[in-house]
């Protein structure tokens, strides 16, 4: 998956990081993914490609990540106080900020997350996929269920 944040905090709501007037990081990239880069849908896969994978499917899976989003959120409000016996309240409120900013960007088309399905070629100029979406998740099944009969 390929997620593309396009989120930060006016000066309003927290103060940014750096001199006034300097922009600087966003909050995402200096409380959340401090070294996190997550290139634009196009670079990655144009590095996909450029590395022998042929693009089967891009899926844009915004309005399911925003009801994910919503649920985490929830869950942790749920539990704080067993949040902070592994982190401080300043991180847990990082955290809850951040989940519930990018459940609003997902939910306003502002942040989107890919699900990309790449594949190699074998020597021949074929792959092993199934023609349609329809018949990955139903190959998909089929498999999981084979392979849950032969676990017992």
């Amino acid at each position: 998956m390929t997620f593309h944040y396009d989120v930060s905090i006016g000066d309003d709501v927290i103060a940014r990081p750096g001199k006034p007037g300097d922009l600087g990081s966003s909050f995402i990239e200096q409380y959340v993914f401090p070294d996190g880069d997550t290139p634009p849908l196009p670079i990655m896969l144009g590095a996909a490609e450029s590395s022998g994978f042929e693009i089967r499917d891009v899926e844009n899976l915004r309005e399911h990540y925003a009801l994910t989003l919503r649920h985490w959120l929830h869950r942790l409000e749920a539990h704080h106080d067993e949040a902070l016996c592994f982190v401080g309240e300043a991180t847990y409120r990082v955290w809850r900020l951040y989940i519930s900013g990018s459940a609003h960007g997902f939910r306003s088309g502002h942040i989107a997350v890919y699900q990309t399905l790449l594949a190699k070629l074998d020597p021949s100029g074929r792959m092993n996929l199934p023609l349609t979406r329809e018949n990955w998740y139903t190959h998909n099944r089929a498999e999981a269920s084979s392979i849950s009969s032969s676990a017992l």
